[in-house]
C-alpha cells in the first residue's frame, strides 16, 4: 500500500516539475535547439549545374539597295536634205503615136454534157396457172400414198413458152414421197398457163408452182 502511494506521489510530482519547467522555459529552449539543425537539414539541397547561356543569333544585315542604270542619251546625226537635180529632164520624142494592144479573144471551156440516165428496165410480168378461164383441174391424189398417209409440199419448176404451154418440169423441192413428186410433175405438165411478159412482150419464162398433198380426217 506504501508502495502504489510512493508511485502516485512520483508521477504527480512528474507532472508538477513538467509544468514548472513549461512556465520557466526551459523547455522552450529545448525545441530551439532541435528545431534550427533540422530546418537546416531540410534546407541544404546538391548544387544545380551550371547551364551555358544561349549565343544570341547574328543581327540581319539590311539588303543593298539597287543602283538604278544610268541611260545614256546618244544624239542621232541630221538627216542630210535632198538637194534637186539641176539638169532639166529631156522631152519625150514626139511624132510617134504606138497603137494600142488589141484584146484577146476570150477563151470558153466546153461544157461537159449531163451524163444520160439509164433507161428504166422493163417491166416482168411471170407466168400464171391460176386464171379461171384456164380451168386446170387439181391433181390427183396417188391411192396408194392415201393408203400411207402419205402428204407433203412439192415445189416444181416449170417452163412456159410464149404459148402458154408447158415445156418441161422438174421437182424444185421434194415432198419426202416419191410417188407425190411425181404426180405434181406430170399434173403442171398438163396445165394451161399465161405466158410471161417484158415490156408488155410474151417471153419464154421458168416458173415455180407449189402443189400440196393433204389428207382430210
Amino acid at each position: 500500500m506504501d508502495r502504489r502511494l510512493f508511485i502516485v506521489a512520483a508521477v504527480i510530482g512528474f507532472h508538477v516539475l513538467g509544468l514548472w519547467a513549461l512556465q520557466a522555459g526551459l523547455l522552450r529552449r529545448a525545441v530551439e535547439l532541435v528545431v534550427p539543425v533540422t530546418v537546416m537539414a531540410e534546407l541544404i539541397e546538391p548544387p544545380q549545374p551550371l547551364v551555358a547561356p544561349e549565343p544570341t543569333p547574328p543581327k540581319p544585315q539590311p539588303a543593298p539597295k539597287p543602283v538604278a542604270p544610268v541611260q545614256r542619251v546618244v544624239k542621232q546625226a541630221p538627216m542630210p536634205l535632198a538637194v534637186p537635180d539641176p539638169a532639166p529632164v529631156p522631152e519625150a520624142p514626139t511624132g510617134v503615136v504606138s497603137a494600142p494592144p488589141e484584146p484577146q479573144p476570150a477563151v470558153t471551156e466546153p461544157v461537159a454534157a449531163a451524163p444520160v440516165a439509164p433507161p428504166a428496165p422493163p417491166k416482168v410480168e411471170l407466168p400464171s396457172s391460176d386464171a379461171s378461164y384456164l380451168n386446170n383441174p387439181p391433181p390427183p391424189y396417188p391411192q396408194m400414198s392415201k393408203r400411207l398417209r402419205e402428204q407433203g409440199r412439192v415445189v416444181v419448176r416449170v417452163h412456159i413458152s410464149t404459148d402458154g404451154i408447158a415445156t418441161r418440169a422438174e421437182v424444185q423441192k421434194s415432198s419426202g414421197f416419191p410417188r407425190l413428186d411425181e404426180t405434181a410433175v406430170q399434173t403442171v405438165l398438163r396445165w394451161r398457163y399465161v405466158p410471161g411478159k417484158r415490156a408488155g412482150v410474151p417471153e419464154a419464162m421458168s416458173y415455180l408452182i407449189p402443189i400440196d398433198f393433204r389428207l382430210e380426217d
